[in-house]
């Protein structure tokens, strides 16, 4: 006895309030600066001075990207004394910080593509 053909799920369409979010994290994440800050954030833990350091900037500097940030929903702080320290914990900011710096190559060029994965064929 062979087992049913599993169903064909068609391709979701995002909604609006999806593709808003989505536009408001990439535009979060357009700024060189941010993308470094949660860049390094995604690898580990750090506080303010490190990661103004790290990336190049005052400590305002940073401060301010980082509130932005943290209010956007993209990294976290906790309290330790009277620093806080930042880290990026959420798994989907994770990938997509990985994700980006897979696909472009330390040149700034675009990284060979991984083999093609076959998406369905749309259907109306």
């Amino acid at each position: 006895m062979s087992t049913p053909p599993e169903p064909t799920r068609a391709p979701l369409e995002p909604t609006r309030a999806q593709l808003d979010a989505a536009a408001s994290t990439f535009a979060m994440l357009s700024a060189p600066v941010r993308l470094h800050l949660v860049s390094l954030a995604a690898q580990g833990e750090y506080d303010v001075g490190t990661l103004a350091e790290r990336v190049g900037v005052s400590i305002a500097t940073a401060s301010q990207h980082l509130g932005k940030l943290r209010l956007a929903g993209i990294i976290t702080a906790r309290r330790e004394g009277r620093r806080h320290i930042y880290t990026v914990d959420d798994p989907h900011v994770l990938n997509m910080v990985d994700q980006i710096f897979e696909h472009i190559a330390p040149d700034g060029s675009l990284a060979p593509d991984p083999p093609l994965r076959r998406r369905p064929p749309h259907v109306d």
